[in-house]
């Protein structure tokens, strides 16, 4: 097995598993991902997935690596609330939900940050495909309701303040029924109190 031919056929995807090398090399000697790392042709991941070094990375790269690596996961929290608009600051780290355990991957390509949901909360994200590569992420409302649900330090309008959310944005692309009808399948008192400060918030921006 040569590179080039390795190349042509895997390149497209940007990162690659060693399930996507079976598919299309039934009998690839693994001996060949050690010796192109080595060359600098490719980038170990985490353990079964790689990442082709000449790839640009971008966001949209970005997220397709962190909805791969850790399944089943899709893009929240922080990061969504950025792609967004929602709130100013670019997010270090890739922040996603998943129904398995929470764990973080330190890797070349960057920090990918998976946080747990119960199961019956994995819901709320749709198939983005307006960049290069398709990626499931969070529904702006549901990005809000994991992000209160699971930062349990938020007590105060000053704890949601410190976020800086970006009102007009806020007022453009959250629909509040879309996100009462999420908000209703947490059952949790907690989280209706924060959201509640949270109306509190754009109320008083509203007013003003």
């Amino acid at each position: 097995m040569n590179y080039i031919t390795f190349r042509e056929a895997l390149h497209d995807f940007g990162l690659f598993s060693v399930r996507d090398i079976a598919k299309s090399f039934p009998v690839f000697d693994s001996r060949r991902l050690v010796e192109w790392q080595k060359k600098g042709y490719i980038k170990k991941l985490i353990n079964k997935w790689y990442l082709f070094s000449d790839i640009r990375m971008t966001d949209d790269l970005r997220y397709r690596i962190s909805n791969s690596l850790y399944r089943p996961s899709y893009i929240s929290l922080e990061s969504t609330l950025s792609h967004y608009n929602l709130i100013p600051e670019a997010v270090y780290s890739v922040q996603n939900v998943t129904t398995r355990k929470t764990i973080i991957y330190d890797t070349p390509a960057g920090v990918f940050h998976y946080r747990s949901i119960k199961p019956h909360l994995f819901f709320g994200y749709t198939t983005d495909r307006s960049g290069t590569m398709p990626v499931m992420l969070a529904d702006p409302e549901k990005a809000i309701l994991d992000y209160l649900y699971l930062n349990t330090t938020i007590t105060t309008i000053a704890d949601l303040e410190g976020l800086r959310i970006n009102i007009p944005v806020l007022n453009s692309i959250i629909s509040w029924e879309k996100l009462d009808t999420y908000l209703a399948c947490f059952e949790s008192a907690v989280l209706h109190k924060r959201v509640a400060l949270l109306k509190k918030i754009h109320d008083h921006a509203h007013i003003s």
